[in-house]
């Protein structure tokens, strides 16, 4: 494993507790950031803080990512408790299931949106200041490839991932000489358990598309985070870096 230096520096990871957050947290860990998880789910917040003790600092807060009032406890919780926040990954996600459009319930349409991308402004409204008032920080948002291309049946999930990077081009835009850099990863599938909301024939759909012929691991996701939040990527802003096995043509 190849070391990015990420020594004194400190990085909330939303929906750290499991799969592409937990990955990172584990690769950041090694780095030697201090890493903070923010999550919803307490039980999986206890196992992944035990788990990764040994490993160097880390601390959990259990937030709802759609409601202003937890994340701004939250920011504020862990800017007491560290003084900085220096990298923000903007990971936690998920599918809404699948079917054709004008066949998914409006309110599973709007839960996926406000998760996948309501969410992602929320925790960098309440981060953003912050470094701007130091001059440095690094955002990561984990986008997809069919916020890229649309995949049928996950208009839902497309739709919010293709907003995502929207947000991440903006936003690159309004902080590039602040210090404060912003960009997406766009990954193909990883076997996380974000499956268990997607049809069997869905993810057959997502691997038959990708070149390589396998899934991306979530390592190899973390490492592409891991370099983007670190002070050697110093010239990429409102960039999307595509792990999709060859898929993206764009």
């Amino acid at each position: 494993m190849n070391q990015i230096d990420l020594r004194g520096r400190v990085a909330v990871i939303t929906g750290g507790a499991q799969g592409i957050g937990y990955a990172t947290a584990e690769r950041m860990l090694a780095c030697g950031a201090s890493v903070v998880l923010w999550d919803i789910d307490a039980a999986r917040l206890d196992q992944a803080v035990a788990a990764l003790a040994s490993r160097g600092p880390v601390s959990i807060n259990r937030v709802e990512l759609t409601e202003e009032d937890s994340v701004a406890a939250a920011a504020a919780a862990t800017l007491s408790r560290h003084g900085r926040i220096d990298i923000l990954v903007n990971n936690a996600g998920i599918t809404g299931g699948n079917a054709p459009t004008w066949e998914l319930d409006p309110a599973v349409w709007r839960r996926v949106v406000e998760v996948n991308l309501i969410a992602p402004f929320l925790a960098c409204r309440a981060v953003v200041p912050q470094m701007i008032a130091q001059g440095y920080g690094r955002i990561v948002n984990i986008a997809s490839v069919a916020g890229k291309e649309g995949n049928p049946n996950a208009s839902h999930y497309s739709a919010s991932k293709a907003g995502l990077i929207g947000l991440t081009k903006s936003l690159g835009k309004e902080l590039a000489t602040k210090g404060v850099l912003v960009n997406a990863v766009a990954p193909a599938a990883a076997r996380t358990a974000i499956f268990d909301q997607m049809a069997p024939e869905h993810i057959a759909f997502m691997l038959g598309k990708i070149p390589m012929g396998r899934l991306v691991t979530v390592a190899e996701v973390a490492a592409m985070v891991c370099w983007l939040a670190s002070e050697e990527s110093s010239f990429s802003t409102g960039a999307v870096f595509d792990l999709s096995g060859g898929r993206a043509t764009y």
